[in-house]
């Protein structure tokens, strides 16, 4: 099931752990060209393209794009007891994390009359998607809206496919999270086109474009962030789900094999890759999962994405090579069961899962801390949506006269170096009396 990377006594370079590193590229590099089509679609054709792209992908026609305010009040009403009380306590928990996520802000005193504050400005209006095919995702709404109302988004926009076996409507758990939290925009609009309509608008349906797009999907979605960056603001492309786990002899293989299977019932795309030092365990985890999956309701997905390409156990020399590896990768989940584990050295992941009590699993939902996560390599230069993903650092300057006369002769001398004479003669002309 799952494939065996050998990478014992080779030593290899950062460059060359880069390159064994196992990716389904093939279906990145294919989902970018379809999503910009899509999305360049939307563009041109707003609703019809939308209403297009509704039937050709989720079976659904004459739905209404425009979630009605009394959909989301039948859809609470209807919401399981349980699953509500669930619902609050993630968006308590996520309150609270979040809140720590926004930056005080800082007055610094340069000199005498002269301040610069360091201020934090959230973004006017936010669109955030929330996947809909396979699975449905009460949880993402938690996680895209509570951090943009603590940073102090006024308007939230959400999209979440039509379903055809609500009608049209989108998933009810979804409209129940959505009016959990308040927001009453909502729109039955999925995959790449959904994110198109938020870059652009769609006036027919009175979607006022975005500036800033979030949210976990698949490859498509993530691929159509890319295709709007620059004309609207994204978070990290969270595209198909990865869990990288790195284990030793102390970690219990069932535990690990459950937590591979759990990341990969998301999508037949979805990576799980074991890196780990230990023959004995690596053969223990792979009899594991052989004996699970077949009692996993979507076993048949979850063997699609166990012996894909994306996915593998990696057998390597040591800890140092073994998060050397992870480091490489940088992946969107990573969970150390490890006996003396060092959080501190796996510089390289979306989030960070210490021992066997802390998985992916808590994260996805009551942890606190947001399941919206960079995939494919970005979390080497990217990170997961936080309250600070809808907030724009600012500062505000305020010198005085006699501030500004301290600087004046430099300014000058700087203005004349870089030939631009006026922007001297900006501050020279305040003194000409």
């Amino acid at each position: 099931m799952l494939r065996t990377i050998d990478l014992r006594g080779r030593g290899l370079s950062a460059v060359e752990l880069l390159a064994t590193v196992p990716r389904a590229t093939a279906a990145r590099e294919e989902a970018l060209s379809t999503a910009a089509a899509l999305v360049a679609d939307v563009a041109h054709d707003g609703e019809a393209a939308l209403r297009s792209q509704a039937e050709r992908f989720d079976g659904v026609t004459g739905h209404a794009v425009r979630v009605p305010g009394a959909h989301l009040d039948d859809a609470l009403a209807g919401l399981d007891a349980a699953v509500r009380d669930a619902l609050e306590e993630a968006i308590r928990r996520v309150q609270t994390a979040s809140a720590a996520q926004v930056p005080p802000s800082v007055v610094t005193e340069i000199g005498p009359g002269a301040r610069v504050t360091q201020r934090w400005q959230p973004v006017r209006r936010v669109g955030v998607y929330v996947p809909g095919g396979k699975a449905v995702y009460p949880s993402s709404v938690v996680m895209n809206v509570v951090p943009a109302q603590v940073a102090g988004v006024s308007q939230i926009a959400l999209a979440s496919p039509p379903q055809r076996d609500f009608d049209g409507r989108v998933h009810p758990a979804i409209l129940a999270a959505a009016r959990l939290l308040g927001v009453d925009e909502v729109y039955a609009m999925g995959g790449a086109g959904a994110i198109g309509a938020f870059a652009h608008g769609v006036e027919s349906i009175g979607l006022e474009a975005v500036d800033v797009v979030t949210g976990p999907g698949n490859n498509f979605v993530a691929a159509a962030k890319r295709a709007v960056a620059g004309l609207v603001g994204t978070d990290a492309e969270a595209g198909a789900t990865e869990i990288l786990i790195v284990a030793d002899d102390s970690a219990d293989p069932r535990l690990v094999a459950a937590d591979l299977i759990s990341q990969a019932e998301h999508d037949e795309q979805a990576a799980a890759v074991l890196v780990t030092s230990s023959v004995v365990l690596a053969e223990e985890v792979a009899r594991a999962a052989a004996i699970r999956i077949p009692t996993t309701r979507h076993a048949e997905r979850v063997a699609i994405a166990l012996s894909g390409p994306q996915s593998a156990i990696v057998l390597v020399d040591d800890l140092a090579a073994a998060t050397a590896f992870s480091n490489a990768y940088a992946p969107e989940h990573l969970e150390l069961h490890l006996e003396a584990p060092r959080p501190e050295d796996f510089v390289h992941a979306g989030a960070v899962f210490v021992g066997a009590d802390s998985p992916v699993s808590l994260g996805d939902y009551l942890a606190g801390s947001n399941h919206v996560l960079p995939t494919g390599g970005q979390a080497r230069y990217s990170s997961g949506l936080s309250a600070s993903t809808f907030l724009r650092p600012q500062q505000v300057i305020e010198y005085d006269r006699a501030a500004l006369a301290e600087v004046r002769e430099r300014i000058v001398a700087l203005a004349n170096a870089e030939a631009l004479p006026a922007h001297g003669e900006a501050v020279e002309a305040r003194f000409d009396d």
